[in-house]
């Protein structure tokens, strides 16, 4: 089964609308790359050279979360922030450890570059660049954003982007728009390598395949595509049935190698979790699992565990192989979850909210075999003491 630690949660003061973990390891290996030789390793060093406040400390993680009152004088601003969190302690911090104004544009989508690379949000009018700033250069040794002098010119102009992500190696982009255009970039260059004016009426949610060969997309209306990033061009196009309405999708990998796709999909009788096969598109698996809709989901990069977040503020984490449901954090937020991610070893989902709340919910599994294993050694140490006491006893030879 799976348990979850207390979840921890922090408000901000903005709604937000992204959320995503920051690469340290990637980020800390560009920094130290760059570092001349001679200044690593400067005095006031603990432990494996961490200092007392070092941004990179073990078992800390910083959460990049993104939103804002939009444009108008409600007086909430937008911005981009860092938050830093303890999984020794469980705790969020309680002020955002770093803080971007985006000015009168509202970051409404975010995406991460795995690598490192920096960080795209998708604004009313374009897509902007922000880059990781060095906590050498900061007084409390805190991680920062800045923004980019890299300007992405095809995206700077193309209007509102719903969907936005990069590849697992960090080597492509895909955008969604909200007029329905889709586009694949190679990153860093930005070379155009698929460019479909009309993949949906309106592109709602996209996702890579483990290895980058392919993309799928899903809309408001009709099916959902699957485009062959090697060709450009849409291999199948997998369809709704009894009345299903698509909401989003995911790749994962099954403990065999395979990968599947998860497909969200709301009918009148509650959400289910659609699955299938990635060499034939056919549909294998379809499980109803919840009455309410769900408007955030998230598979762990193990591919363990699914999660969920509902209209009702709930975080909902499922058995991928079952679909069972394992754990609910009821209320979890008090506004309807807008996004929501694993951690990149699998161990915490962050969770956002329109309330202006961030939740952290730490996640173990528990189904191990651990326990199972102990008691076996158990008996068989029983089991030889008996044996060697018959033999003694003459009971046997």
């Amino acid at each position: 089964m799976v348990k979850s630690k207390l979840p921890e949660t922090q408000k901000y003061g903005v709604p937000l609308y992204g959320a995503a973990w920051a690469p340290l390891d990637h980020i800390q290996a560009r920094f130290k790359s760059d570092q001349p030789r001679a200044e690593q390793g400067a005095e006031g060093e603990g432990k494996d050279g961490e200092r007392p406040g070092d941004a990179f400390a073990a078992d800390r993680s910083y959460l990049v979360l993104a939103g804002g009152g939009g444009e108008g004088s409600s007086g909430i601003p937008n911005a981009v922030l860092l938050s830093e969190f303890d999984f020794a302690s469980g705790s969020l911090s309680q002020q955002p450890v770093a803080k971007l104004g985006t000015g009168s544009d509202l970051p409404y989508r975010m995406a991460v570059h795995p690598l490192g690379d920096g960080v795209i949000c998708a604004l009313p009018k374009g897509c902007r660049l922000f880059e990781w700033e060095d906590p050498e250069n900061a007084e409390d040794h805190k991680l920062g954003l800045k923004t980019s002098e890299k300007v992405l010119r095809q995206l700077e102009n193309a209007g509102q982007q719903l969907a936005l992500v990069f590849s697992h190696d960090g080597s492509l982009l895909a955008a969604g728009g909200e007029d329905g255009k889709l586009i694949v970039f190679k990153w860093p260059s930005m070379d155009i390598i698929l460019n479909e004016a009309q993949a949906h009426s309106s592109l709602k949610d996209l996702a890579f395949s483990l290895d980058g060969k392919f993309l799928v997309s899903l809309g408001n209306s009709g099916p959902c595509r699957v485009w062959d990033l090697t060709s450009s061009v849409a291999v199948a196009s997998l369809p709704k049935e009894n009345g299903e309405r698509f909401g989003f999708c995911r790749f994962s990998q099954c403990s065999d190698g395979t990968q599947v796709l998860y497909v969200t999909a709301f009918t009148g009788r509650g959400e289910s979790i659609l699955t299938w096969n990635t060499s034939s598109w056919t549909r294998i698996g379809s499980k109803r699992v919840l009455r309410d809709s769900i408007i955030a989901f998230n598979v762990s990069a193990d591919g363990k565990l699914l999660a969920v977040g509902t209209e009702e503020g709930d975080i909902v984490i499922l058995n991928s192989t079952s679909m069972k449901i394992q754990t609910v954090v009821k209320k979890a937020h008090l506004g309807f979850v807008t996004a929501l991610a694993f951690s990149r070893d699998s161990r915490a989902i962050i969770s956002v909210s329109m309330d202006s709340s961030a939740t952290v919910t730490q996640v173990q599994d528990t189904n191990t075999g651990g326990g199972s294993r102990f008691w076996l050694i158990i008996f068989i140490v029983l089991l030889a003491i008996a044996m060697e006491f018959m033999r003694r006893q003459g009971l046997f030879p």
